[in-house]
């Protein structure tokens, strides 16, 4: 199981994703990454690079901030 850093991550990345119209197996392919990582990615079962997030945000044309989930402390 993934942490709630991770699933938040993946929520954000998937919701991005089917907003800008790409699929997973889009996604993936043009990440150089396997199709069944990107859904791990997306479930947070997986932790991505910083170099993975860079490369997301400017496939998705968005800031790889976007993609970051805001942490509440406390």
């Amino acid at each position: 199981m993934g942490s709630s850093v991770c699933v938040a991550f993946g929520q954000n990345l998937r919701s991005i994703r089917k907003s800008k119209g790409f699929s997973q197996e889009r996604l993936a392919h043009d990440a150089g990454i396997d199709r069944s990582y990107v859904g791990k990615i997306e479930r947070g079962q997986a932790n991505i690079t910083l170099e993975k997030l860079y490369i997301f945000a400017e496939m998705l044309e968005c800031s790889p901030k976007d993609l970051i989930p805001e942490i509440n402390e406390g």
